[in-house]
């Protein structure tokens, strides 16, 4: 597989996708043509704005970008493309398109093949076994949580630790994981913004400068430092 799983499209100060550029024209550098899936729709913003979104940060790296709703055939168009990105927003609204539509195996399968492949928030967010760690609004009701598979653990986008000055006496995300883990056997990765996983074939590494938080059933959370490998997990 090859793959960058990035917890963020947007980091504070930057813009779409600027912070990932210089990795992603290396990444996509034999790649002429990228199929964008815009289902998680951030903000409520349309397919064709979305689709345009990206067309103007990697316009200069593909030499033709078409969202996957421009297409006749969209399972024919994730078998046959050459590069694909899925974009962040709301990862319930992103699964029960992808479900609906069918495109579940045939974007696990290409991904496995070895198509290259970009996510960001949502678009990470349905690369473990199942969704049910995003920290989404359930806007709408998926026919399944099951995602892609291609990680054998859960990813949880834009990971935040508690702040130790806010008065804020709700729960923390990292409350939120441990619950999950009580009900499931798949381990979390909370990817802190600015981080991404890479997959070359079978190697998954964590890159950029922070560390990443895991969490496994029956131990205590702890951290991982950016350039360390997870296939352990």
């Amino acid at each position: 597989m090859n793959c960058i799983i990035a917890s963020t499209s947007t980091i504070h100060g930057s813009n779409y996708l600027e912070y990932l550029k210089p990795k992603l024209i290396d990444f996509f550098k034999y790649k002429s043509k990228l199929v964008f899936i815009p289902f998680a729709r951030p903000s409520g913003i349309s397919h064709d704005e979305y689709t345009l979104r990206v067309k103007e940060s990697l316009g200069d790296v593909f030499n033709e970008i078409k969202g996957l709703h421009e297409f006749k055939h969209p399972i024919e168009a994730i078998t046959q493309a050459e590069a694909i990105f899925t974009g962040g927003g709301n990862t319930f609204l992103l699964t029960k398109e992808l479900h609906e539509q069918g495109l579940i195996e045939p974007l696990t399968m290409a991904i496995q093949k070895g198509t290259n492949y970009l996510g960001t928030s949502a678009g990470s967010n349905i690369c473990g076994p199942n969704m049910k760690t995003t920290n989404d609004m359930p806007i709408v009701y998926p026919p399944s949580f099951k995602t892609l598979g291609i990680l054998n653990f859960n990813i949880n986008a834009h990971y935040l630790d508690p702040n130790p000055n806010s008065t804020h006496k709700g729960e923390t995300r990292e409350t939120r994981l441990k619950e999950f883990l009580t009900q499931n056997n798949q381990s979390v990765v909370g990817l802190r913004e600015g981080s991404y996983l890479e997959i070359e074939g079978r190697k998954i590494t964590l890159k950029g400068k922070l560390t990443a938080r895991i969490f496994e059933a029956d131990k205590t959370p702890y951290e991982l430092e950016s350039g360390q490998t997870l296939n352990y997990l």
